[in-house]
């Protein structure tokens, strides 16, 4: 059976927030910083957080 990619979300800012996205069936909502990385990874859903190519860290 073949694994699921988790989803890719491109980004402008290094902080971002996620609700998992399913509305009452998605996880509580989480606030992440990426820090000096260029992405970060939901711990509830594994959503990937990338900052978009050309966006100033802030």
């Amino acid at each position: 059976m073949p694994i699921e990619v988790p989803e890719i979300i491109e980004c402008d800012q290094t902080h971002v927030s996620c609700d998992g996205g399913g509305g009452v069936l998605g996880h509580p909502k989480v606030y992440l910083e990426m820090g000096d990385q260029t992405y970060v990874e939901c711990p509830y859903c594994d959503r990937r957080f990338v900052l978009r190519e050309g966006a100033q860290a802030h």
